[in-house]
């Protein structure tokens, strides 16, 4: 989205030579380019199905670039901090940023890298009821070009809702969401965390990590879900991080091996 400096600067460019060669017109005697008032008029020209359809329109050229449809792909899903210079529709202030910011939600693909969808919202953390709005769109897309390929999600908290997560469960979608820790995690893990102590007290390595699992049912979830724990000591103290998930596999690998790969999509925004 234009800023308002932008939409300002382009009365002062719009006579700009190369600006003007780089769409094709002759820098001096060619016409001029759009006014500040005409950027104003095409920002808000798009209604909403058409800005639906430009959505849709992206989904469509990933799936088309593939040359056979992918037993199985894993997406990446996060929102992304794009600082507001001014008070621009839909841009909110973000305690967690200290700015005032848009939002947007990007999902990429994770083996190749390439962008499946971007939305532009407002700057606050999205609700249950917004992820799962987001992922049913996007699985319906996605299932005209490929009905039979195998889709997971992958997140941090934010995207682990319940609502999120019934909706996959409902309709053969895979997920694996970061999770908030909380004194009931903690309690189930206490096991494991006690041998990761001791196993750092008894050694000079600089870091122990142990892995837990088990079913675990926040209070507002209608049924138990699988969570894994990843618990870490080092010189600097103790961590318990958890994941909540509908893969099967050993705990160690869906934690490092899947979940913390996503670190690497924060190159990709």
């Amino acid at each position: 989205m234009p800023t308002p400096f932008d939409k300002l600067r382009s009365d002062d460019l719009r006579a700009d030579p190369l600006f003007k060669l780089a769409v094709g017109r002759a820098p001096e005697s060619g016409r001029d380019l759009c006014s500040q008032p005409t950027m104003s008029r095409l920002e808000n020209a798009p209604s909403r199905i058409e800005v639906a359809r430009l959505t849709a329109a992206l989904v469509d050229i990933f799936c088309r670039s593939f040359d056979a449809p992918p037993a199985a792909i894993v997406l990446d899903i996060d929102d992304t901090c794009d600082a507001a210079h001014g008070h621009q529709q839909l841009s909110l202030f973000n305690a967690h940023y200290d700015t005032r910011c848009f939002l947007p939600v990007h999902v990429y693909h994770v083996e190749s890298g390439k962008p499946v969808a971007v939305l532009l919202r407002p700057g606050k953390t999205p609700s249950g009821v917004e992820v799962r709005i987001l992922i049913k769109h996007l699985v319906g897309r996605i299932r005209r070009h490929w009905p039979r390929t195998r889709l997971t999600f992958r997140g941090d908290s934010h995207y682990g809702r319940r609502e999120a997560m019934d909706w996959c469960e409902a309709n053969g979608v895979e997920y694996i969401f970061g999770l908030a820790g909380n004194a009931v995690l903690h309690a189930l893990a206490d096991g494991t965390a006690a041998d990761v102590r001791a196993r750092h007290a008894r050694t000079d390595a600089d870091k122990v990590r142990g892995f837990a699992e088990f079913d675990y049912a926040a209070g507002s979830w209608h049924r138990l879900r699988r969570v894994v724990a990843g618990i870490e000591a080092t010189a600097r103290g103790f961590d318990a991080r958890y994941i909540v998930t509908s893969l099967t596999g050993e705990p160690r690998h869906l934690y490092e091996g899947i979940y913390c790969a996503r670190s690497q999509a924060e190159n990709l925004r």
